[in-house]
């Protein structure tokens, strides 16, 4: 990605401290579990180790290493029974979600040879769990439970632990870059409209403004030859270009995805929602022509671009990237009545991870809606399972996410240059579009292959927002 970020993850274990004088034998038997246990996250997160607590004061230790790293989520292993001091001082100050994980070391004790320092160490961690999700309540703190073994791996148990993980790098990702806003929305289009302020207070991200008189001059100092060139090949081979395309040809697109980029960096920028309504003549003209490729190039590299001037809709694109691997803007096209079908997609940039085959790239005369003309780009969703992710607002300010999984079927599509899909849902389509609409999302949403709900859920988990869930 092009702004990098990485999860911090406090864990840490606990075991009630009677138990290790009386059997010895648990303090080896715990450590080794224990660093079995933090192999289980995925090296993509950075690990705040709070050890293992077995006392009040060891867990204060915890709490305070995990408030001076601004944890994203806590994940606690319960190596056998302990009192809930244990865990609360640890998390007393924090506001992420605590996930419990209980596993168990083995599949099964041998009853008959099994003795009460091999029963606590290798067979009791399931005793702790509820007293924990009571205290957790209490303390008005969200949580999460994960019960698993050890013997054998569990696939069940290491997806979960890295789905957590993925949706930890989302709050990250959110709280250490900047979302851009070049411009502003459509005109007219309310729903789309936010406040920066509670956008910050609520999700962690912060609006930086741009003029787009600033923005012509972007690639002004972009000279290095060699870099323009290898850019121009990057755009070569991410497109087929309609009629044919050359290095001479995309030469001034790949300077401006070039500048973008140092910006991008500079500037600390993982999300972009854009809109254009000037007169689209000299560099103004020049760029706007180009514009959604050069986003595309980005978006490709784990930048969301939304068109329009959607913050929430790049929100919702940077979301399903950073989870998933893709992004791609969408909203609903049409209703295919004979096949029971939703056509899904939409005009402007998009995320080639998403696309089966190699993306196309005409040039039109007029974008519909917008000023000016120039590069349209058509992506080709993999068929299968897909999700959606739209995220909106209350009457409150308050955030909502709204999420569906369909399937993408094989069929005819437009061919005018947008990127649209036919999805199946399960309700139908009809049912589809009442329900998506009743939810009240905005007029965009974000697509990914795959199903993602389970994931998504984990997000609103950690950001603490409510979820429609349309259809799965």
């Amino acid at each position: 990605m092009l702004v990098n970020t990485k999860a911090r993850i406090g864990v840490f274990s606990i075991a009630l401290g009677a138990y290790l004088p009386q059997f010895p034998s648990l303090v080896p038997e715990f450590e080794s579990q224990y660093e079995a246990f933090k192999k289980l996250l995925p090296d993509t997160v950075e690990i705040i180790d709070g050890g293992i607590v077995t006392t009040k004061e060891l867990s204060q230790a915890a709490g305070d290493k995990f408030r001076a790293a601004d944890v994203d989520l806590v994940i606690l292993q319960l190596l056998t029974y302990a009192t809930s001091y244990n865990m609360l001082p640890a998390v007393r100050d924090l506001d992420v979600p605590v996930v419990l994980v209980n596993i168990q070391k083995l599949k099964a004790l041998d009853y008959e040879h099994t003795d009460i320092a091999s029963w606590l160490g290798e067979g009791y961690a399931c005793g702790a769990v509820g007293e924990m999700v009571a205290d957790l309540e209490r303390a008005g703190k969200r949580h999460a439970v994960i019960t698993g073994v050890s013997e054998g791996g569990d696939e069940g148990v290491q997806k979960e632990i890295e789905d957590w993980c993925k949706a930890a790098q989302v709050r990250r990702r959110f709280r250490d870059t900047n979302i851009a806003q070049i411009g502003r929305p459509y005109p007219g289009m309310m729903d789309l409209y936010i406040d920066e302020t509670n956008l910050y207070h609520r999700m962690f991200l912060y609006t930086k403004q741009f003029d787009w008189e600033k923005m012509w001059a972007i690639a002004d100092d972009v000279k290095d030859e060699e870099v323009i060139r290898a850019k121009a090949q990057d755009i070569l081979d991410t497109f087929d270009i309609e009629g044919g395309g050359s290095i001479e040809e995309v030469w001034e697109m790949a300077r401006y995805v070039v500048a973008f980029e140092k910006w991008v960096q500079d500037e600390q920028i993982a999300l972009v929602a854009s809109h254009y309504d000037g007169f689209a003549q000299g560099k103004a003209g020049i760029l706007d022509s180009m514009l959604i490729p050069a986003f595309s190039m980005l978006i490709k590299q784990g930048v969301a671009c939304a068109v329009e001037g959607d913050m929430k809709v790049a929100m919702a694109m940077s979301i399903l990237k950073t989870i998933s691997g893709t992004g791609q803007l969408a909203e609903m096209y049409s209703i295919d009545f004979n096949d029971d079908i939703c056509i899904i997609g939409h005009s402007g940039s998009g995320d080639a991870d998403i696309s089966s085959k190699k993306p196309s790239m005409k040039i039109v005369k007029v974008f519909h809606g917008k000023t000016g003309g120039g590069y349209l780009t058509q992506f080709y969703p993999h068929l299968g399972p897909v999700t959606y992710l739209g995220i909106t607002q209350d009457g409150d300010g308050r955030f909502k996410f709204v999420v569906a999984e369909g399937v993408n079927e094989e069929g005819p599509i437009l061919s005018f240059g947008d990127t649209n899909m036919r999805t199946r849902f399960t309700c139908g389509a009809r049912e589809f579009v009442n329900r998506w609409s009743e939810a009240g999302p905005t007029h965009h949403m974000a697509a990914a292959s795959g199903r993602h709900i389970d994931t998504i859920l984990k997000v609103a988990h950690i950001f603490n927002l409510p979820v429609d869930i349309v259809t799965r």
